[in-house]
């Protein structure tokens, strides 16, 4: 699992790549083609790039420690709606990670929205 911070360095989400979950497991989305979408209606959240999470403008939602912060100077194409995948089985609880130090400012800037969820 992989953590997924905030513009705040602050813990959000945990992702495997395929889903998404809260900071208490619960399924809140999936990827699915290099897109992120709601699991609870299909919407799109916007695109996933290395280990970042952009909203539909292309702005920096969530990041990971694993890939250098960078959002979209354009906005980005609507994908076609997936169809919503079985729901996962909940995974343990990773150890809560250390916080990384502030990254720079993503190309784009950051996303208005706080968590990935809409």
């Amino acid at each position: 699992m992989i953590a997924i911070f905030n513009r705040n360095c602050e813990l959000i989400a945990w992702s495997d790549m395929r889903n998404v979950f809260d900071e208490n497991m619960n399924w809140i989305a999936f990827i699915y083609n290099g897109n992120c979408f709601n699991a609870r209606d299909g919407g799109w959240i916007g695109p996933v790039i290395d280990t970042n999470f952009l909203d539909t403008n292309g702005r920096v939602i969530g990041w990971a420690k694993e890939s250098p912060v960078r959002g979209l100077l354009y906005r980005p194409l609507r994908p076609l709606r997936p169809l919503r995948p079985l729901r996962p089985l909940r995974p343990l609880r990773p150890l809560r990670p250390l916080r990384p130090l502030r990254p720079l400012t993503p190309l784009g800037g950051w996303s208005d929205k706080e968590r990935i969820t809409i």
